[in-house]
């Protein structure tokens, strides 16, 4: 159970691609790097190249296997002690990519009642159709939405050498989507905190 009186908010910052030559790290160090500035938050980078989970799920209702719980085990203490969410992710055929949603699909109380921040990345519609996607689904699993996200619409004009956007209005997109899911995350892990969440 989070401490209530301590205001930095465990923000686990999750990749959700794992394609070879993919822009997703270049992103998620960015957004990282504005979580690492503030005082009342904290990032942990979940990159699934690095951690992935497995694919083969169990039969409904069964257990998983102990190889698939050791995969799990680099994830889901890290998905459960986290307060908050920022789920960074490209568009792949107008949706989030698979490995993405499996990952979703392997954990359930672990989303329960906490705040979920996008940030996406593609072409022309800036990965906005996989974020209302992504709404969709962990809406089911009992998490909450930030209204404001961060998107970049041909990413690859918008980024400079440093990693960084040449365009300062990116920043501004950035904080207030941070205010928000702040707002939200402190919100609810007092709730859950008074009253332990019910599904």
């Amino acid at each position: 159970m989070a401490d209530v009186t301590d205001d930095t908010l465990r923000t686990a910052v999750i990749i959700g691609s794992t394609r070879d030559g993919r822009f997703g790290p270049v992103v998620a160090d960015w957004i990282a790097g504005h979580i690492a500035q503030r005082e009342d938050m904290e990032a942990d980078l979940i990159d699934l190249v690095e951690t992935p989970v497995p694919t083969v799920f169990p039969a409904f209702g069964q257990a998983p296997s102990d190889e698939a719980v050791a995969q799990l085990g680099a994830v889901t203490p890290r998905l459960a002690r986290a307060d908050a969410f920022v789920i960074v992710t490209p568009e792949y055929n107008h949706s989030f990519p698979a490995p993405l949603k499996n990952a979703v699909d392997w954990h359930n109380e672990q989303w329960h009642a906490k705040p979920v921040g996008f940030v996406s990345y593609g072409g022309l519609s800036g990965g906005l159709r996989a974020v209302e996607q992504l709404r969709v689904v962990l809406a089911e699993l009992h998490a909450v939405t930030i209204r404001n996200t961060v998107s970049f619409h041909n990413y690859a004009e918008v980024f400079g050498s440093d990693g960084r956007p040449t365009d300062p209005g990116c920043d501004v997109a950035a904080k207030a989507m941070l205010d928000q899911l702040t707002w939200w995350g402190q919100s609810l892990r007092a709730a859950r905190h008074v009253r332990p969440y019910a599904v």
